[in-house]
C-alpha cells in the first residue's frame, strides 16, 4: 500500500471517530436528563390550614325532638323494616320489634334471642334513653362492638334525630327532657377600675334593674 492510500484510509478512519465523539457529545447536551437532587417522587402535600375539625356540639334533644319531622323519621325508617317491625303486637323478625322501645330497657323484648354484646350494654346502660339511642343508631357496630345489628348507621344528625322521633311516637315510654340548649359565652366584663370610653363618663347611682317575678 502507498503512503498515500494509508494517509487517507488514517485520515478517513480518524474523520469518522471524530464525528462520532462529536456526535455523543452533541446528544448528551441536548438529551441530558434533569437529574433531581435527592432520588424518590414529588408529593403535594397540602398545607396546613389550623387545627383538628372541631366536633359538633351534643344534641339538646328537649329542643330537636319536638322539631323534628316525624314523616320523615317513618320515611327512613323504611331502612329497617327488612329486620324490624314497629306495630304494637307486632312479631320479632332478624331483629326485635320496636313498638315502644323509647324508654324501654336493652335487651328486654320478649321472645327475642339479642346477642351477648347487647345484654353486657343493658348492665351499663337500663334504658333506651334519646342520647343512648342516638349513640347507638349513628354507627351500631361501632357504640356495642358484638351487636347483631349490621347496619351500617344513621350518618346525617338531621335522619337520626327524625328517626328516633319516630320510635318515641310509635309507643314511647320516656318523657321528652327539658331544653338544655349550649349556654352562649358570657361577654367580659370590664376590670374594676378601668377607664370609660373617651368622652363618655360611668353611670352613677344608676337604678337596679327590676327583679323578674
Amino acid at each position: 500500500m502507498s503512503d498515500l492510500t494509508f494517509n487517507k484510509v488514517a485520515g478517513a478512519v480518524l474523520a469518522t471517530g471524530l464525528a462520532i465523539v462529536g456526535l455523543r457529545e452533541a446528544s448528551t447536551i441536548v438529551f441530558a436528563p434533569d437529574r433531581a437532587e435527592q432520588p424518590g417522587y414529588a408529593i403535594d402535600v397540602p398545607e396546613a390550614t389550623g387545627g383538628a375539625a372541631e366536633a359538633e356540639a351534643p344534641i339538646d334533644w328537649g329542643t330537636v325532638i319536638p322539631a323534628a319531622d316525624i314523616a320523615a323519621g317513618q320515611a327512613s325508617f323504611a331502612k329497617c323494616v327488612s329486620c324490624h317491625t314497629i306495630a304494637q303486637g307486632g312479631a320479632n323478625g332478624t331483629g326485635p320489634n320496636l313498638w315502644g322501645v323509647m324508654g324501654a330497657r336493652p335487651a328486654a323484648h320478649a321472645g327475642y334471642s339479642y346477642s351477648p354484646a347487647m345484654q353486657a350494654h343493658a348492665a351499663e346502660a337500663p334504658v333506651w334513653t334519646f342520647e343512648e339511642m342516638g349513640h347507638f343508631l349513628e354507627a351500631p357496630q361501632r357504640y356495642i362492638n358484638g351487636t347483631k345489628m349490621t347496619f351500617v348507621g344513621l350518618k346525617r344528625r338531621e335522619e337520626l334525630i327524625n328517626v328516633i322521633a319516630y320510635l318515641h311516637a310509635q309507643g314511647g315510654q320516656i318523657a321528652i327532657p327539658a331544653p338544655n340548649p349550649v349556654a352562649e359565652p358570657a361577654a367580659a366584663e370590664p376590670a374594676e377600675g378601668e377607664a370609660a370610653a373617651e368622652g363618655e363618663a360611668p353611670a352613677e347611682d344608676a337604678p337596679a334593674p327590676e327583679a323578674a317575678v
